[in-house]
């Protein structure tokens, strides 16, 4: 399954790359205001690679046809999951991520962003990579195939550090959710930056600030060879 992709870049010679995975019903486009509200000066020029899940049939919606990266079976979304899709879109993330290789960036100069959905699927394929990733981004989100993290997750990205951030007022995804999915990996290891924002399902100016100063963090100073 390839994905056809937006690209926006801040500059002719990208050393970086954040991959931005949006949420069910919205495509590509969604994300590319707020990246293009981001300073990233000061780590050099960035690659965003915005991706279009494929259409299909959700279940939760009445199986109306809508960008998703897997079916919702139900409003209990750790309790009933599309592993097959799951594992499909995995599947389409880590051929991007090979695109990114291929085009000169270190897997270490990659970020990993989602929202909802695209949160999701940031957590199943980056915990699971083979190479040390620079970071992994989750918005308004939660960990898929929780119950399978500790057996598959590879040892590559054990301290790769991950940004979580959920508005408290979610009605979408819970913040009882969000806060599950963060203990979780805290009980493995990871080093976890956990903000909470008084918002309903969306993302807002201070997290975008949050988000920039975690960005640079994760990407100043390295170098793709």
């Amino acid at each position: 399954m390839k994905l056809e992709t937006i690209e926006l870049q801040t500059g002719p010679d990208p050393g970086a790359s954040i991959i931005v995975l949006h949420g069910l019903g919205a495509d590509g486009n969604d994300f590319v205001p707020i990246c293009e509200q981001l300073d990233m000066s000061a780590a050099g020029d960035v690659r965003y690679v915005f991706p279009h899940a494929s259409v299909r049939p959700v279940t939760i919606n009445g199986g109306y046809r809508m960008r998703a990266w897997y079916d919702i079976l139900g409003a209990q979304l750790e309790r009933q999951e599309d592993e097959a899709g799951l594992r499909a879109s995995q599947a389409a993330i880590e051929a991007l991520i090979a695109a990114e290789r291929k085009r000169g960036i270190a897997a270490s100069r990659i970020v990993l962003a989602g929202f909802s959905q695209g949160c999701a699927m940031v957590l199943l394929a980056g915990l699971r990579h083979a190479e040390r990733l620079a970071g992994l981004v989750g918005m308004s989100g939660y960990l898929p195939l929780a119950a399978t993290t500790a057996a598959e997750r590879h040892a590559a990205n054990r301290d790769v550090p991950i940004f979580l951030a959920h508005g408290r007022y979610d009605q979408v995804v819970p913040l009882a959710s969000a806060i599950a999915s963060r203990d979780l990996l805290s009980s493995l290891g990871y080093a976890i930056d956990w903000h909470e924002y008084a918002m309903q399902h969306a993302v807002c100016a201070e997290e975008i600030d949050d988000l920039n100063r975690y960005l640079l963090r994760v990407l100043r100073g390295t170098v793709s060879p």
